[in-house]
């Protein structure tokens, strides 16, 4: 049996948390979701996902971890045996997230280079589709881009480079390191790109609201898939973490720097996002509903014929972008990979260094399985899958089993404790009864929506991936311990 991991202080868990938050999906999402969900007045369903599912879960969360002082499955294994099975499931499943978002990391790591001498060219969509991300055109499986691939190799190596190390040594020193490097870039560029011409056209856009969405409740769940996505809750990272946490942790503390930190981040990004945005409409003409668009179809295709057309400080602004997204990338896959090493390291007594050898391999051949013609293709169904159908599906079948089976009372001394802020009756009811309802009724739509205009080839993608999860859930539970 591996020994428990421990931060050497309060501060590494911060810096780890927040990398763990603050992700892609800030840096490209965030800014199109409230875009498109009601401008200004999308804030008022964001502002209450946080209060009643981002803050509460993660104080469950951060309890749980921290009562046990275990993984996730030796957890759920500690709580009724039967749900060993279930732990291994979400384990798995964010496993496999961290298998698609180090293809995502390659592509950005791709850009970077790119960056500095701008050989996307004039046409940013061809170079995406030719060399990095491939198409959805299925012939185009039979061969790997090339370049995808070696960033592939290159992502994993950074991983390995950092997890085998003790926490502290590894996850903790990197985490000190390149947040704040991320916050400072991401400033720089927010600052700048407020002074650019236009600007003001970008912001309005993004922030005009629109009274009138906030009685559609697709509103009100795209609120709540972003804090649940932002925050990775339920994903057994915050869990993780903080079972390495040292005594007389000011848990509930800590929950509101990390989301309060996230969502300062991601608003601030997204205004310095949609400046640059109004700025490519003030100088080309292009009305703004043509300009933004979701994910990597902003950063990798619409970003870099803005920089193209910037002159000397888009030489300097497209490194750091490139840059910042790595960093946030990184930061965030730690997190991600972390109960999937945890766990298997307590189940098999491996080493550390070992396990994480041993997962990186078998991830990135994973990996490298999506570097083919058809990668971004592939990176959104295993996506969509995963995230709509396995792990919110699983968030709150824990809200359930910690909330009713384990009880929430033994949980909130340890929070309570040392906590300048406490929790109790309001709390306990949101995770008993508001959080389950909430969560399951978001997975009812997204298993809708996943499958309802699926094609065979996607329904065939989603059910390798179930049935995967399923088999090796079940391996591995009924694989004994070197303790048992």
């Amino acid at each position: 049996m591996s020994k428990q991991a421990q931060w050497d202080s309060t501060l590494s868990f911060l810096f780890a948390m927040i990398g763990v938050a603050v992700g892609l999906g800030n840096i490209w999402r965030f800014s199109y979701v409230v875009y498109s969900n009601g401008g200004g007045s999308f804030f008022i369903p964001y502002l209450v996902a946080i209060a009643i599912l981002g803050v509460p879960f993660l104080i469950l969360e951060y309890g749980i971890g921290f009562s046990f002082k275990k993984s996730f499955t030796d957890i759920m294994k500690s709580i009724n045996p039967k749900f060993e099975i279930i732990a291994w499931m979400l384990v798995l499943f964010t496993f496999i997230v961290t298998i698609y978002y180090m293809v995502i990391l390659s592509w950005d790591l791709i850009y970077l280079l790119s960056s500095f001498t701008f050989s996307w060219g004039t046409d940013a969509a061809a170079y995406f589709v030719n060399s990095v991300g491939g198409s959805s055109n299925l012939a185009d499986a039979s061969f790997l881009l090339i370049p995808t691939t070696i960033g592939v190799l290159i992502t994993w190596s950074i991983l390995w480079f950092i997890s085998n190390k003790d926490v502290d040594k590894g996850i903790g020193k990197a985490s000190k390191i390149l947040i704040p490097l991320l916050f400072i870039i991401m400033g720089i560029i927010i600052i700048y790109a407020l002074t650019l011409p236009g600007a003001d056209i970008g912001i309005n856009a993004l922030i005009n609201p629109k009274w009138d969405k906030l009685l559609d409740v697709n509103i009100w769940l795209a609120a709540f898939g972003q804090i649940i996505f932002s925050l990775s809750v339920g994903e057994a990272l915050a869990l993780t973490y903080a079972s390495y946490l040292p005594e007389n942790a000011k848990l509930t503390d800590n929950v509101l720097i990390v989301v309060a930190s996230n969502a300062t981040f991601e608003v601030c990004t997204a205004f310095g996002v949609f400046s640059i945005l109004g700025y490519m409409s003030f100088t080309n003409g292009t009305p703004m509903v043509e300009l933004v668009t979701e994910g990597t179809g902003l950063i990798f295709i619409v970003f870099p014929m803005i920089f193209n057309i910037m002159g000397t400080m888009g030489r300097i602004l497209a490194p750091l972008l490139f840059l910042a997204i790595l960093f946030a990338g990184i930061t965030s896959a730690l997190g991600l990979f972390e109960p999937m090493l945890n766990s298997t390291s307590n189940k098999i007594g491996w080493s550390r260094r070992k396990t994480t050898t041993v997962l990186c391999i078998i991830g990135c051949i994973f990996s490298l399985i999506l570097t083919t013609g058809i990668s971004s293709y592939l990176v959104g169904i295993i996506d969509s899958v995963v995230n709509q159908f396995g792990v919110l599906f699983l968030i709150p079948v824990q809200a359930i089993i910690f909330g009713w089976i384990y009880g929430l009372d033994k949980v909130l001394p340890v929070l309570n404790e040392h906590s300048n802020i406490k929790v109790g009756k309001i709390w306990k009811a949101i995770i008993k009864y508001i959080a389950p309802v909430v969560l399951f009724g978001i997975w009812i739509i997204g298993v809708f929506n996943l499958f309802s205009d699926a094609t065979w080839f996607e329904i065939a993608i989603d059910s390798i991936v179930i049935i995967s999860v399923l088999v090796f859930s079940f391996i591995l539970t009924n694989r004994k311990s070197p303790s048992e």
